[in-house]
């Protein structure tokens, strides 16, 4: 039996959906009380900016391959 995958088309690009989701949980840790949930949080928003960074970078002209 073969297992099919299940595959979609992301409507946004990747730079684009982890900024909102960077966005989205430093706004969720901004209504959150000090403690290690809102530290956690933050984590993961810098997490996805650093993330955008990179896909950023690996995608500018300056890094492609040589042909």
């Amino acid at each position: 039996m073969v297992i099919k995958r299940r595959r979609f088309k992301q409507d946004q690009p990747l730079q684009e959906r982890l900024c909102d989701e960077g966005q989205r949980l430093r706004a969720m840790a901004t209504e959150m009380p000090v403690g290690a949930a809102k530290e956690a949080a933050l984590e993961k928003a810098r997490q996805m900016e650093t993330a955008s960074h990179v896909d950023e970078w690996l995608s500018s002209a300056g890094s492609q391959s040589p042909k």
